[in-house]
């Protein structure tokens, strides 16, 4: 088969509690949300063309007409894969949106799946559940959406559980305590001890912008309710690395 792919690159993961950990990344197309603070929005349009790094740490891409083959997909990741990687994150867009690419690609990599996901795509992710390593859950607050995908976000972090999982919620000024309250209760039915990740929302808007008042009341609120609790800013932005 044949998929539609942003990029192919390695850098470090920038996010999470395996940030500063080498990844190669592979950026699949196309998303099923449109959050507000959303900084690849390049990954919603099908491009013409792959981006793909030459070598690992580069900076310098090859143009790879779109879709491409999974084999050669395949060959484009592990031909970074020849220095050290912690493991290969799928991204995007959202990944879930090609479980049948996951599904054939994953035999050819023999380190490590991550999964950088929404957390909406229940019965994608079980799809695919077994080839995975490692699950970076988003919570979708209602204020970044517009819509209320609590429900999903259950049953999906109860399917994720049977994995390594965390969380992040992803928090603006325009998030609230309620909902916020509510993301926590998500966690906590699931399992208390599944880590949490409070990452401020990297903007320019000084609008959109969080207080650190405001983030610390809401690292309080968590601390009351889980075991485990993280500030962690996207460290990409701040050290503009890929």
């Amino acid at each position: 088969m044949r998929e539609t792919v942003v990029e192919v690159f390695s850098s470090l993961q920038g996010e999470g509690p395996y940030v500063g950990y080498r990844q190669v990344f592979v950026r699949f197309s196309g998303c099923n949300l449109r959050c507000h603070y959303c900084d690849t929005t390049e990954s919603f349009q099908y491009d013409k063309a792959a981006r793909i790094e030459k070598s690992a740490g580069s900076g310098q891409f090859n143009f790879i007409p779109n879709p491409l083959a999974i084999y050669d997909l395949a060959g484009y990741v592990n031909q970074l894969l020849i220095l050290r990687h912690h493991s290969v994150s799928l991204t995007g867009g959202e990944p879930l949106c090609h479980t049948s690419a996951i599904k054939e690609l994953a035999p050819f990599i023999e380190i490590p799946l991550y999964l950088e996901t929404n957390g909406v795509l229940v019965d994608e992710l079980n799809e695919v559940l077994s080839l995975i390593h490692i699950i970076s859950m988003d919570i979708k607050l209602p204020s970044s959406t517009g819509q209320d995908y609590f429900s999903s976000h259950r049953r999906f972090l109860k399917l994720a559980a049977h994995k390594e999982v965390f969380v992040k919620i992803v928090l603006s000024n325009q998030s609230s305590q309620g909902e916020f309250a509510e993301a926590l209760s998500v966690i906590a039915d699931v399992n208390k001890s599944i880590p949490l990740i409070l990452q401020p929302v990297t903007t320019h808007d000084e609008r959109e912008k969080l207080s650190t008042t405001k983030l610390l009341t809401f690292f309080e609120m968590a601390l009351e309710c889980l075991e485990h609790v993280r500030i962690i800013p996207q460290m990409h932005h701040l050290l503009n690395i890929l």
